[in-house]
């Protein structure tokens, strides 16, 4: 048989120590594998419900901007319709269109002189004939 040399037996522990590394990064690996695919899920969930934190604060920011700017367009168109309406009234009084409210004062008038008439109409006595005047007899 063949005799084991000094030299062939450190090959031997070589081989061993190089199997025993390779087999525990083998087992360093799978265990990293494992680790991340558990993190791996824990992290996607913890991602996810910071996104949707995210979102309810970005929805809320934005509500409240569109919320400003129709306020602001509102006000705006406020008062657009106030400055036309204004020049619009000032224009038809120039030519001589009375406006609502000239309307409804005439209105009211109509309303107070008509239950006057008919007040007046109904207290007063009705009128008398008269008697033909008699002729003068001067001859």
């Amino acid at each position: 048989m063949a005799q084991l040399t000094k030299e062939s037996v450190d090959n031997a522990k070589i081989v061993r120590m190089m199997a025993s590394s390779a087999h525990q990064i083998w087992l360093a690996g799978l265990g990293a594998l494992s680790k991340a695919q558990a993190e791996g899920t824990k992290l996607f969930d913890s991602l996810v419900k910071e996104g949707e934190a995210a979102q309810e604060r970005a929805a809320k920011s934005a509500g409240g901007q569109i919320a400003q700017l129709t306020r602001t367009a509102s006000d705006a168109w406020d008062r657009f319709e106030h400055v036309v309406e204004g020049r619009v009234s000032k224009t038809l009084n120039k030519v001589g269109v009375p406006s609502y409210g000239d309307i409804q004062k005439l209105t009211r008038h109509v309303d107070v002189l008509n239950a006057s008439v008919q007040g007046l109409m109904k207290s007063a006595k009705p009128a008398r004939k008269r008697a033909p005047a008699k002729e003068s007899r001067s001859a």
